[in-house]
């Protein structure tokens, strides 16, 4: 007898609720249950879900990460920029750019070509906000801090984007034999980033527009999932970032609709599974067999992303004057890194392919690491930071 999807899909749900059962005893986030729930049932360990199911199973990453990016996205509020200015933006691009600064320049200085070195380190840039925000919800953050993190996760995937499209512009001038277009290969990300935000922003004004012709919760949330499903489609069509798309969609919906507080909540009411069952295929998608491959350089590009990270978030909380607080514990909230980055290896698969399984190997193991152990860091970030509470 074979079982199919659906029984792949139960073994999601069955293993988030009994891993995340299991987690609790030792005070870690859910999350952490469930990437370790799919780590042992996956292929990996177990082998209840094989390599093939991972992959099949492939629209749940999709469907989960636009209703992630549009959560985010509506907490971009006119009224929350006029509050605190420019603070998140600038905390961002420091953030990134230092953590991409200080992976280039030591893997540099161990001896790696400089194309290499740059094509990683720009990878360095990219945070992945899911397991940060499951973390937020489960305990029901609230502070500067929680504020301040939500907007720079947002903002963050722009600026790895762009971070990387230099990299990339100028690691294929470095080793290319044949003239590069310098100048468009560094546009390009920029354009399309402008053009992800452009139709989020347009499909945004439409769910505005629409919702006032549906009025009961029913089909509000109907109407809320058609057009995350529509905005990750569209963008996936016009080889944009979905994440960017989606959370301008939501941005855009959230200052134009008095009502957007009430279609998040029905969202909320409908997401949780659909979580669960993202974090435990993330956790059976990560491969074990991949630790001892990564060398000096994994180590390097692990230990020096988080560097950066932390005192790029110091730095750009004192230029703009940011509470005490944010200064001192947002960077350490910036640890996890998934989606964003592993689409990157692919992009360097295909422009830079000498260096593509190094890469690869690297961001992968880099990934492993920093998911299981980054939402236990978030909890504790927020804990000290006094926006949830010690015992919890």
């Amino acid at each position: 007898m074979e079982l199919g999807i659906l029984f792949h899909f139960a073994i999601l749900l069955f293993g988030g609720l009994i891993f995340a059962k299991i987690i609790r005893y030792f005070h870690l986030p859910d999350v952490t249950g469930y990437l370790l729930g799919g780590l042992i049932l996956g292929p990996s360990v177990l082998g209840l879900l094989s390599a093939d199911a991972v992959q099949d199973l492939a629209l749940v990453s999709e469907i989960a990460l636009g209703f992630i990016a549009f959560s985010i996205g509506s907490e971009f509020k006119l009224e929350y920029f006029k509050r605190v200015g420019l603070t998140p933006v600038v905390i961002a691009v420091l953030e990134s750019f230092l953590a991409v600064a200080a992976v280039v320049l030591g893997l540099a200085a161990a001896g790696q070509p400089l194309p290499f070195s740059l094509v990683l380190g720009a990878i360095a840039a990219a945070t992945a906000p899911a397991a940060t925000i499951m973390v937020i919800k489960q305990y029901r953050a609230r502070g500067p801090v929680t504020e301040t993190l939500l907007s720079v996760v947002a903002i963050d995937d722009a600026t790895a984007l762009i971070a990387f499209g230099i990299a990339v512009a100028v690691a294929q001038t470095l080793t290319s034999t044949v003239p590069v277009p310098f100048l468009w290969s560094i546009l390009q990300p920029v354009l399309e980033i402008l053009a992800a935000l452009a139709c989020g922003a347009v499909l945004g004004v439409l769910f505005s527009l629409m919702l006032r012709f549906f009025k009961t919760a029913q089909n509000r949330l109907s109407l809320a999932i058609g057009f995350v499903l529509l905005t990750t489609a569209v963008a996936d069509a016009l080889s944009l970032s979905a994440l960017l798309m989606t959370m301008a969609m939501g941005a855009v919906f959230a200052n134009l609709c008095n009502k957007s507080g009430e279609v998040l909540s029905l969202c909320d009411s409908l997401t949780p599974p659909i979580y669960m069952m993202f974090f435990v295929l993330s956790g059976a998608g990560l491969n074990l067999a991949i630790l001892p491959s990564i060398g000096a350089v994994g180590v390097i590009y692990v230990i020096l992303r988080v560097v950066g990270k932390v005192f790029g978030a110091w730095l750009g909380g004192t230029v703009m004057h940011a509470a005490p607080n944010v200064r001192r514990w947002l960077g350490f909230a910036l640890v996890p890194q998934a989606g964003v980055a592993i689409g990157l290896t692919v992009v360097a698969q295909r422009v830079v392919p000498q260096y593509a399984e190094v890469v690869r190997a690297v961001v992968l193991c880099g990934t492993l690491i920093y998911e299981l152990v980054g939402p236990a860091v978030a909890k504790w970030t927020l804990q000290k930071a006094g926006e949830i509470e010690a015992g919890t």
